[in-house]
């Protein structure tokens, strides 16, 4: 199988790790978090770029791109821990794209392809702890619309967001809205995130909604899983850029007059870390080219995915800090933001332990990835 990046993927990569590099260093980080953890004006850098409209269709402005080219992007992200949330944008606009109506995808898509719009996925509730098909959020019909009555917690950007994806219960039957932010009844409360990002709980009191489809469980599930694959991909960004700040730092600090680097017992560490992130790799990749399969078949991928990516996510990010002693976990050192980050994409749309009992539940007469 040829796993090589096309001239179009491979431009793709080189123009967001350019920007990565130049545009999003660690101190602009730093501001941003201190400012709140989103920056609009980052967000728009990254429409600039297209990346907005990765997912959406020529017709409605966009690039009509594809999973791999949104790995590529996320994995570029992912190695520069940036926190506009730019898979929440592949997520809605994927799901807008694939299940909204006519008029519905005209009035959002070329609005979220622009950065014009922000759109994001609200579905967490306390009660559900990752399954999807629990939702205590409902909605009611108001002569040709909708209302919506409930709470969403840890929101991507809540109270940044201009209008939100929300799962809610519509006759017995879980359904999908879009709910603009200014509508009435919506009241939003943010906060920052463990490693430096904006999100907040969303409460709708009789909020004005349109419908996206009437299917909502199998447009949530594809939804969650477009943002496995999109965590998987900018996971292994993380992974790749703490293995190099490791490196880096080991080659550089010196113990008994020698570098640390030279000791054997750590070269076997760093050789350990380094079979993690690629078995993550591998996996990312299987993610990505799972993403349009059938619903049965796709669903089980992502599972598979995620838990050997949580695995390593864990193991990479621990021996990092380790490897690099008490500097390891100080707010002024770049390794311990990225080490936040690894933990909280470890729980990111189900944590490992969810899903090896999502994997523990497909399978069949025969087991493994390709069964």
């Amino acid at each position: 199988m040829d796993f090589d990046f096309s001239d179009d993927q491979s431009a793709l990569c080189d123009a967001v790790q350019k920007w990565v590099e130049k545009g999003y260093d660690f101190e602009r980080r730093r501001t941003i978090v201190k400012a709140g953890g989103f920056d609009r004006k980052a967000y728009g850098e990254l429409a600039e770029l297209g990346l907005s409209g990765l997912y959406v269709s020529e017709d409605d402005g966009g690039l009509g791109m594809g999973p791999v080219e949104g790995m590529v992007v996320m994995e570029e992200l992912g190695r520069g821990i940036v926190l506009e949330p730019l898979a929440q944008t592949l997520v809605t606009s994927g799901v807008l794209g694939g299940y909204a109506p006519a008029e519905l995808k005209a009035a959002w898509l070329p609005r979220i392809a622009s950065g014009e719009a922000l759109v994001v996925l609200a579905h967490q509730e306390h009660k559900s702890r990752y399954k999807l098909d629990v939702c205590s959020t409902m909605a009611a019909q108001k002569g040709d619309g909708w209302s919506l009555s409930g709470t969403k917690n840890v929101v991507p950007a809540a109270d940044q967001a201009d209008a939100f994806l929300v799962p809610a219960m519509a006759g017995g039957q879980m359904a999908l809205f879009l709910v603009e932010r200014g509508a009435s009844g919506l009241t939003t409360t943010g906060y920052l995130t463990q490693d430096g990002a904006r999100a907040g709980d969303v409460t709708f009191r009789d909020a004005p909604a349109q419908r996206v489809t009437e299917d909502g469980l199998a447009a949530l599930e594809h939804a969650v899983d477009i943002g496995i694959a999109a965590a998987c991909a900018e996971a292994v960004g993380v992974m790749d850029k703490t293995l190099a700040i490791t490196v880096e730092y080991m080659n550089t600090r010196k113990q008994f007059g020698v570098a640390i680097a030279t000791f054997q017992a750590l070269r076997h560490r760093v050789a350990d870390m380094k079979m993690q992130l690629e078995l993550a790799r591998s996996m990312s990749y299987y993610a990505s080219l799972k993403l349009n399969a059938p619903a049965p078949e796709r669903r089980a991928a992502m599972a598979r995915a995620k838990v050997q990516l949580g695995t390593s996510m864990r193991f990479v990010g621990q021996q990092a800090v380790q490897l690099h002693g008490g500097i390891g976990v100080t707010d002024e050192y770049i390794v311990s933001h990225y080490f936040k980050k690894l933990t909280q994409l470890e729980m990111t749309f189900g944590d490992t332990l969810h899903h090896l009992g999502e994997v523990s539940a497909r399978m069949q007469d025969t087991a493994g990835v390709f069964a």
